[in-house]
């Protein structure tokens, strides 16, 4: 027999296991993945020039990091699992709330998991070419609205079975596995950037070498439209408040994992694309994917980039890894209010992890790995964007509460840094609906289709 919401507190809960090394090896692992291993190579032909490529990415950082201080605050104030849904509900009522938990089951999570288990076998054709993303079984459609299979989707859905599956069976066991790929993934990427600036062949003209831009827009446009690609390339800073129910002493661990791990991956970020570009000129880069495999290749020759190469594509795994980890916790924190389908609450009696909704996340990503790479980053980044800077802004209401706790840091950036954040993302979502149509209705339908269910299922649902 099914127990009654009512009894969901008193089943087996989640457990504080996670300090700060580990909560800052979840934020590390959720950013450095997808965006940064598989989108420069679209902006060389979307903008053409280098230094205005380094120019976006840095913005991208200092949005992040406005967006990291906000987040930090509202973190040690609702120290509870969730992240946006819970302080969304707090901020403007149970609708966005769960309308901001049911975009990070499609956008948040499910589909970022799908993109990256994509890059992940795009990184594999280095080594099998028919793994690589132009080949395919079966085509439906054509173009943004073409659905793929082929040994690529064969190989991300294997990735995220088999993360998914290991998700279930306890936090530490997935926290010691986590923090071995994000140290492996430092460790490469390290070495690979400092042997890539200090014994490799590259060189420097290319960053003066421009492209033939393949963007019809004007470059103030496209820069703006690129703002998207990195955006979701940062998207993972707010990792770690969506376990902060995990976490240990989150008062003080939330703020300084937020600030760690998105100060270490801007600066991978920025050297990585130094790197990138150094390696290759801008026309050469236009359109790949493994833009590091191809980097790796022209610096060190086809025998050392072989062996960096597995190691990129063993380190894309922590990424996938780290959000499988944390998307679940934000649907068992919706349902234990209600907000999402009761099984989502249920915590497995021995593991402590919650199982189903696990499961259920691991089975829409497997579907999404049918989609075109582009179109899904650019649907990820249109859904995210919108929904992040509600939860920025509400921290405008919450300064109001009597008894509301400041954080120091975004106080002496207040409120530069919460309004920067969110007129970039006012500015991003305008865009995106007349530039890129088809991904931001495909974000626009997702938020239909969660309003209708929300009226339909859940609005007259009993909250805990």
């Amino acid at each position: 027999m099914t127990p009654s919401h009512a009894t969901v507190p008193r089943s087996p809960t989640l457990l504080r296991q996670l300090g700060f090394v580990s909560a800052t090896a979840l934020v590390v692992s959720n950013m450095v993945g997808t965006g940064i291993f598989a989108t420069t190579g679209f902006m060389a032909g979307d903008l053409g020039d280098a230094w205005l490529i380094l120019l976006v990415w840095l913005a991208g950082a200092l949005f992040s990091f406005c967006g990291a201080l906000t987040y930090s605050e509202l973190g040690i104030n609702f120290p509870s699992s969730g992240g946006d849904y819970v302080y969304l509900t707090e901020a403007y009522g149970p609708v966005w709330g769960f309308m901001s938990g049911w975009i990070s089951f499609f956008a948040g999570f499910s589909a970022p998991i799908a993109a990256a288990a994509l890059a992940f076998a795009a990184y594999l054709g280095y080594f099998f070419p028919a793994m690589q993303p132009g080949h395919a079984w079966i085509t439906l459609g054509s173009g943004a609205l073409s659905l793929r299979f082929g040994p690529a989707q064969l190989a991300a859905c294997a990735v995220i079975c088999f993360f998914t599956a290991w998700n279930c069976f306890g936090l530490a066991r997935v926290a010691r596995l986590q923090n071995f790929l994000t140290g492996t993934k430092l460790a490469v990427l390290s070495a690979f950037i400092l042997l890539a600036l200090l014994a490799s062949t590259g060189d420097w003209s290319h960053f003066s070498t421009p492209a033939v831009r393949t963007s019809p827009n004007s470059l103030a446009v496209q820069s703006v439209i690129s703002l998207v690609w990195i955006m979701v390339a940062y998207s993972g800073w707010n990792a770690a408040t969506y376990i902060a129910e995990e976490v240990r002493s989150p008062r003080q661990t939330l703020p300084l994992a937020l600030a760690a791990g998105t100060g270490i991956v801007a600066a991978l970020y920025l050297a990585l694309n130094v790197v990138y570009i150094y390696a290759t000129p801008l026309e050469t880069m236009k359109g790949v994917i493994p833009v590091a495999s191809q980097a790796a290749s022209r610096l060190f020759g086809p025998g050392i980039a072989g062996g960096f190469t597995a190691l990129l594509t063993i380190s894309i795994t922590a990424t996938i890894n780290a959000m499988i980890t944390i998307g679940p916790r934000v649907y068992y924190a919706m349902a234990r209010n209600g907000a999402f389908f009761r099984v989502a609450a249920r915590v497995h009696p021995r593991w402590h992890t919650p199982v189903a909704a696990i499961l259920a996340q691991g089975a829409l990503a497997v579907v999404l790995t049918l989609t075109p790479f582009p179109q899904l980053v650019l649907y990820i980044g249109f859904s995210l964007t919108f929904f992040s800077a509600l939860a920025v802004a509400s921290v405008f209401l919450f300064r109001r509460r009597p008894h509301w706790q400041r954080l120091q840091a975004l106080s002496v950036a207040f409120p530069v840094a919460p309004a920067a954040y969110v007129l970039m993302a006012g500015c991003m979502t305008a865009y995106g609906f007349i530039w890129q149509p088809v991904a931001s209705f495909s974000a626009a339908t997702t938020v239909v289709i969660g309003a209708l269910a929300y009226r339909w299922h859940f609005r007259h649902a009993p909250e805990h």
